[in-house]
């Protein structure tokens, strides 16, 4: 429980105006334009006092990277690198309308019983805006899971959690030490979307029911990669860290970082494939199943 939730941020309007008044960067148009936690701002300055706080991606120049600023005070606007190339020398009218002050950290969650007290925990993130395939997949398919076992008779409870990474996980540890001890097995879902293979991350302890249960599932679909823990992903770092080492491994497809899309404007819905989506829903369905016989 080392880790501070940060101050809650709010943002209401952003923009960069060049000398006729035009917004020539717009956070109505995206809200991957702002840098998440940007503090606020409103001055007029140079092109040359604007650059350092303008973040593109060269090698993709249509493309809008998403950057983030959570424990460092900061402000800074993302654009394409098109965009950029467009901005005449001159003077601009630089605003961003928010607020970083103490607030909450809210998360959702929903408990499914069964017939034990025992359960299974099914995590993903909600931290990042506009985002479809690292973030909105492992939301829809979570809530697609959670709509089909209410409907189904199970043995174990099923709680699902909608949290922002990292922070969102250890809060809820420190918030519920009384229910972690019936939690039996975890896993994680991200990036399940893409056009890429399935793969799974094992959990720490490796051999674990919900490893093994996995990879029985993906060996019968064929192709599949599996990798083997290390601290360096998404919730599973947290419920399988020492003092908890809980039986959490990940569900994705293309892993976080592997395709040229992540963290950028790239990844939008036109980027998710629907039947993929559902594949990776019944994978899941598939791994209960296992678990509950």
């Amino acid at each position: 429980f080392d880790w501070t939730v940060p101050d809650e941020w709010h943002i209401r309007d952003a923009w960069v105006k060049d000398m006729r008044g035009r917004r020539v960067i717009d956070f109505q148009r995206s809200n991957l334009h702002v840098v998440n936690y940007s503090e606020p701002v409103n001055r007029r300055m140079s092109l040359a006092e604007l650059r350092p706080h303008l973040f593109t991606l060269p090698e993709r120049p249509d493309w809008i990277p998403y950057r983030t600023s959570y424990y460092q005070k900061n402000w800074g606007f993302c654009l394409s690198q098109n965009q950029l190339d467009a901005l005449p020398a001159g003077e601009y009218e630089v605003c961003i309308d928010s607020s970083i002050e103490p607030g909450y950290l809210s998360y959702g969650e929903a408990c499914i019983p069964g017939e034990s007290i025992e359960e299974v925990l099914v995590s993903c993130h909600i931290c990042h805006p506009s985002l479809a395939n690292d973030n909105l997949s492992g939301i829809a398919i979570a809530a697609h899971l959670a709509r089909q076992l209410r409907s189904l008779p199970l043995r174990y409870s099923y709680r699902f959690l909608f949290i922002p990474a990292t922070i969102g996980s250890i809060t809820w540890l420190a918030r519920n030490e009384t229910v972690v001890p019936r939690i039996r097995h975890v896993l994680v879902l991200a990036c399940l979307g893409d056009a890429g293979p399935l793969t799974y991350k094992r959990s720490r302890r490796g051999d674990s029911t919900i490893d093994r249960a996995a990879m029985h599932i993906l060996r019968q679909q064929g192709e599949h990669e599996v990798f083997e823990f290390s601290p360096y992903g998404y919730d599973e770092r947290q419920f399988c860290s020492p003092g908890f080492n809980l039986p959490a491994g990940r569900l994705s497809r293309t892993p976080h970082g592997r395709f040229p899309e992540y963290h950028t404007s790239a990844d939008n819905l036109d980027f998710v494939q629907p039947a993929q989506l559902a594949r990776s829903l019944v994978t899941c369905l598939q791994i209960f199943q296992v678990l509950e016989n």
